[in-house]
């Protein structure tokens, strides 16, 4: 594959997500899930109304950016409007931005997958493969916060990658871009500082790599390429790539602790003036007493504090999504149901439901390579040593334990921080690590069709299959569409899913 096909392949993931996240994007005229905070708290700012926001304002800001670009252009006016903002607004003008947001998110996955392994086949499979989520694909239709998060976060990834590929005095501009994007992600959510926490944790691991590496005089081949497993021939990129993310041990503590310390920090704390200057009943310091005070009296997670309740170790297999709307109605034809009550149960003949629920086979198939990475990670650092009864790394790592490495430290900074956190918990909190394990399913199924075997081939060609049927039978849950109540069980395949 040429870079023109690699580009072509971008364009197609993009319009693939575009078209998904646009179609039916005011199909319910009312404020879904969450959307009766941040829609209402994104035309606050545009009507001059304080009021206290739990979360920082990034997020909202942008909402009502969107829905003032609305109010702006007078094209594609909806007929069908609301009052349930506070002002009388039409459901594409508080979701359209956040559906544009996230069909970018795809588009950076393939973008930072390639500066991590320079392989286009590898990159296009993460982003379409993260095109083909569900619960992506639901946060990015409503006026909801989550994607910001990701899309900031992945940035800040990217373009801290970016910068390793530049020399050393046009680093800091790629640096600050980098700094500048993780303090947007933190500005979005406080849980944003676990991508920042991965960047440090990756920089962190390669100066040990670096130090382990000093007792290697062999530079032995690690164990895993002679496993058999795979077989896969390796380019001149792949070795440019291996010496490319050690370049992070030429990142010294003090830019570390400028552009990806200062930086993020003066970003988060200058996000915060517009607020500030609205709500003027709490300072800076006040305000963040406020927000950890809210989130510390949730209570646990336990269904008599929420219903859809869950704790951080239910969330890779997915035991419990989230119904973020429910309605029925008699017929097809009637009215779409938006405002009151579901219709008790028998008389609904016609069930529309929104359910923010991954993939499930994506997201199983990539918590199994997610294992299967850290396996092969854990082979090729520490056999050599055990064989040698010496602490070292051999110095030619292979191009797929850099890339498992990277996976494997950001994934765990964003799923383990959770692990202490008492208050209520979402299945939504898990995308931020989640789509490292979309990246590991690719980096699996692109070993399998480069292996010799034809079987682990067929493999590879299977597991793309089932996950793009998954997304086409959950496609209705995740758009809203009609079901009957048959159609509807049947994609309910668990009790604690409903």
């Amino acid at each position: 594959m040429n870079k023109t096909w690699f580009r072509l392949g971008i364009i197609g993931i993009f319009i693939f997500s575009l078209s998904l996240r646009f179609w039916g994007l005011s199909r319910f005229n009312t404020l879904v899930f969450d959307e009766v905070y941040f829609a209402k708290f994104g035309n606050n700012y545009l009507t001059h109304t304080p009021f206290f926001n739990a979360h920082p304002p990034l997020s909202q800001y942008l909402i009502g950016l969107g829905i003032w670009i609305s109010n702006h252009i007078p094209i594609g006016r909806e007929t069908d409007v609301n009052s349930l903002t506070g002002s009388l607004l039409s459901p594409g003008s508080y979701r359209w931005l956040n559906a544009l947001t996230g069909s970018f998110i795809p588009v950076v996955v393939t973008l930072l997958t390639y500066q991590v392994s320079y392989r286009y086949r590898l990159a296009l499979l993460a982003g379409f493969f993260t095109a083909c989520d569900g619960l992506f694909l639901v946060e990015s239709r409503y006026a909801l916060s989550n994607i910001y998060i990701v899309i900031f976060g992945l940035l800040g990834q990217w373009l801290l990658l970016l910068a390793l590929q530049k020399q050393k005095q046009k680093r800091g501009f790629w640096l600050l871009l980098s700094g500048i994007s993780f303090g947007a992600c933190v500005g979005t959510k406080w849980n944003g500082l676990w991508f920042l926490g991965g960047a440090y944790s990756l920089w962190i691991a390669v100066w040990i790599i670096h130090y382990l590496q000093s007792f290697d005089s062999t530079s032995r081949t690690p164990l895993f390429p002679y496993l058999h497993f795979f077989q896969a021939s390796h380019n001149s990129q792949i070795i440019t790539r291996k010496t490319l993310l050690q370049n992070l041990t030429e990142i010294n503590i003090w830019q570390m602790f400028f552009y990806l310390g200062i930086i993020p920090a003066v970003v988060y704390s200058l996000i915060w003036i517009p607020h500030l200057q609205l709500d003027q009943r709490y300072g800076f310091i006040e305000v963040h007493k406020q927000i950890l005070q809210f989130h510390l009296q949730l209570g646990g997670n336990s269904p008599s504090v929420h219903p859809y309740c869950a704790a951080w170790y239910k969330w890779p297999l997915l035991t419990r999504p989230m119904a973020y709307y429910y309605q029925t109605a008699q017929s097809i034809h009637d009215p779409l149901p938006v405002f009151g009550p579901p219709l008790p149960d028998g008389a609904g003949k016609i069930i529309y439901d929104v359910h923010a629920m991954g993939n499930p086979f994506l997201w199983w198939f990539g918590l199994a390579a997610m294992i299967f990475l850290t396996g092969m990670v854990i082979i090729n650092m520490t056999m050599p040593g055990i064989e040698k009864k010496l602490v070292f790394i051999p110095k030619n790592l292979s191009i797929d334990t850099w890339i498992g490495l990277f996976l494997i430290i950001n994934y765990g900074a964003n799923l383990l921080p959770w692990v202490k956190v008492t208050r209520c918990t979402f299945i939504y909190h898990y995308m931020c690590a989640v789509i490292f394990t979309f990246i590991a399913i690719a980096w699996f199924v692109d070993q399998c069709l480069l292996s010799y075997y034809r079987t682990l081939r067929f493999l590879g060609v299977t597991i793309t299959f089932i996950i793009v049927v998954a997304f086409i039978f959950w496609i209705p849950i995740y758009l809203g569409l009609p079901l009957s109540p048959d159609d509807y069980r049947m994609r309910m395949w668990f009790n604690s899913w409903i």
